[in-house]
């Protein structure tokens, strides 16, 4: 039996923007993870879940390409992340075997509702991680990211990857985006082998120190919200108005470039002023695209936090899901989490994710 895990995430800032090559973001990884659990079978394999019910879907090969008995696009990204790791197999000349996949997440509520933690991109991790010990490849952390962007991008064009990049590495990191489209067409036309050792322009990955003397909160508003919609929406939008689209981008690569050297100076004050600005940045850009990315219950759990001292902001693509706060010492938290209460805002026990290695180049 061969276990793999990874971390769920959550946005600090520099969400929308990272979905352009290049800009800047920050997130962290959470101390909530996705398990996968590997055993070799015999000319069948399987993958299983409690979050989609008892019964495991059964895959098997067909003119050597992996597909599923039955469709079930809960497993969309676990297919996707053996496809690929295949693909690489075979460019080895490593005999593919079968196996059976097991998977459990810390990442949802007992109901299965989604905390917006990033499962999607934490079980492809750790599926990637699995396959990588099941067939002895001896890839570092660097190359497990790559083929779990590359597994990400097959089935969700737009995503940035820095859900994937704080799964694989931990802790508190700033990434950039590379081109995906471009990688697309890189691994149609090279294969996955040469685009794992060629460097990947714009992509950008490195550890932060984590504010000391700030403390994170994390709220749940208990309303399920859609990445793939929302950032849709502003896609979709960006070149109808082109000036708003690229002041925004140019206002949030000033704050989150703002936000890393305050972090790397150990600034809490500045850092607060960051996350503070962060806000509103997304605030206007939601104006501006027409979408909800503060909701009601998102806007209370952040104006509760500022009432007591802090700052808060929504976690990813915002219209629900959970909102951050990095509360100073003299916040009084007791009394914001009983506001939170009151307003059906749940907190959640979540600390950030231990790192445990150097970020690698391979």
């Amino acid at each position: 039996m061969i276990r793999a895990e990874a971390p769920g995430k959550l946005f600090i800032a520099g969400e929308y923007a990272v979905v352009e090559p290049g800009e800047p973001s920050v997130l962290i990884a959470v101390d909530r993870c996705v398990t996968v659990e590997l055993s070799e079978t015999r000319e069948r394999g399987s993958i299983a879940s409690a979050q989609y019910g008892r019964l495991p879907v059964v895959w098997r090969r067909e003119d050597d390409q992996v597909v599923l008995e039955s469709d079930h696009r809960p497993f969309d990204y676990v297919l996707a992340a053996i496809r690929t790791v295949e693909q690489l197999v075979g460019e080895l000349g490593i005999r593919p075997r079968f196996y059976d996949i097991r998977i459990e997440s810390e990442l949802d509520d007992v109901s299965g509702r989604k905390f917006g933690l990033g499962s999607s991109a934490a079980v492809t991790v750790a599926t990637v991680r699995a396959l990588n010990e099941f067939y002895a490849l001896g890839l570092g952390d660097m190359r497990v990211f790559k083929l779990a962007l590359l597994s990400t991008v097959q089935v969700s064009p737009s995503a940035s990857g820095g859900d994937v990049a704080a799964s694989t590495f931990g802790g508190w990191i700033a990434y950039r985006a590379p081109d995906r489209a471009r990688l697309l067409e890189s691994w149609r036309a090279e294969g996955v082998t040469a685009l794992l050792d060629a460097s990947w322009p714009h992509l950008e990955v490195h550890r932060l120190p984590p504010p000391a003397t700030l403390r994170l909160l994390v709220g749940w508003t208990g309303q399920p919200a859609s990445t793939e919609r929302l950032v849709g929406g502003v896609q979709s939008r960006k070149w109808s108005d082109k000036r708003h689209y690229r002041g925004f981008l140019t206002d949030s690569r000033a704050c989150v470039e703002s936000l890393i050297s305050a972090l790397e100076a150990a600034d809490a004050a500045a850092v607060m002023r960051s996350i503070s600005r962060a806000r509103s940045l997304l605030g206007t850009l939601g104006r501006n695209a027409g979408l909800d990315i503060e909701t009601d219950a998102l806007a209370a759990l952040c104006d509760i936090a500022e009432a007591e001292g802090a700052v808060g902001k929504s976690s990813g693509a915002g219209g629900g899901d959970c909102g951050i706060v990095l509360a100073p010492p003299a916040t009084d938290v007791h009394r914001m989490l009983r506001e939170w209460e009151q307003h059906d805002i749940r907190h959640l026990s979540i600390d950030v994710h231990v790192a445990k290695e150097p970020i690698d180049e391979q």
